[in-house]
């Protein structure tokens, strides 16, 4: 398969937007938003919440910003071209895995809900890279290893797409656009703009209801795919979405 036919792909473009969904509603998380602060004072040089020199230049806070997220992003890239891999070479059981992954994903709509708290945990680790721009990436892969398991809901949910598409590219394109809605409100957080301070505040005090929203959502996905309906509505759509791409 060309790369045309694997960027083209009905399915596939069918999928995109629930990717970029998940990683926003990844960020708005528990485990995610109230630490973004920490994150960008991190990678712009300071330390503990300590200022360690003078504050720095938003345009250094920004490219640390860039750097972290392409940190989480290899990680997270990678999981997902895995999974599009392992379902390339098991394709022949696709219906009962499909199935059997629509079970998971219910439990883990559960767990964004609030349910089964113990399966929402970080890892945690002692390894702490420098601060500053140096050690931006880094804390980027420390953050996608030790905080898998909180964003496990929206990860696994992810993933199982990418199991279910067969490809290796397309799980690893499918992973790159949930960094995308994950990464880009970190970028934008650093770039300073007003709008997107206000749009955070307005996330912490609704945070519940986009947690209870994502759930409800994965429950819905998961369910899906467990009657079998999820299947012949990503084929349905992929054939439309197909009729409005241009030949490659």
């Amino acid at each position: 398969m060309n790369p045309g036919e694997i960027i083209f792909n009905g399915q596939l473009l069918a999928a995109i937007p629930i990717a970029l969904l998940a990683g926003l509603v990844s960020f708005a998380s528990p485990c995610v938003l109230p630490l973004v602060p920490g994150y960008l004072g991190y990678v712009g040089g300071m330390s503990n919440g300590a200022r360690s020199k003078a504050t720095p230049a938003r345009s250094r806070v920004l490219l640390g910003a860039t750097l972290f997220v392409l940190g989480f992003s290899l990680v997270f890239v990678l999981i997902g071209a895995f999974a599009g891999t392992v379902g390339a070479f098991v394709v022949r059981w696709e219906d009962i895995i499909t199935r059997v992954l629509g079970v998971v994903v219910i439990v883990m709509g559960l767990v964004f809900i609030g349910q089964f708290s113990f399966l929402q945990r970080t890892v945690k680790s002692n390894f702490r890279p420098a601060t500053g721009l140096a050690g931006a990436p880094l804390l980027g892969i420390v953050f996608a290893v030790g905080w898998t398991p909180c964003l496990g809901p929206t990860l696994i949910a992810i993933n199982a797409l990418s199991f279910e598409s067969g490809s290796t590219g397309r799980g690893a394109i499918l992973a790159l656009f949930y960094c995308v809605g994950l990464g880009i409100p970190f970028i934008l957080v650093a770039a300073g703009l007003n709008w997107v301070t206000g749009s955070v505040a307005f996330l912490k005090r609704h945070i519940r209801a986009i947690n209870i929203g994502g759930g409800i959502l994965l429950v819905i996905i998961g369910v899906l795919m467990v009657t079998g309906a999820w299947g012949i509505f990503m084929s349905k759509l992929g054939v439309v979405i197909s009729g409005f791409v241009p030949a490659i």
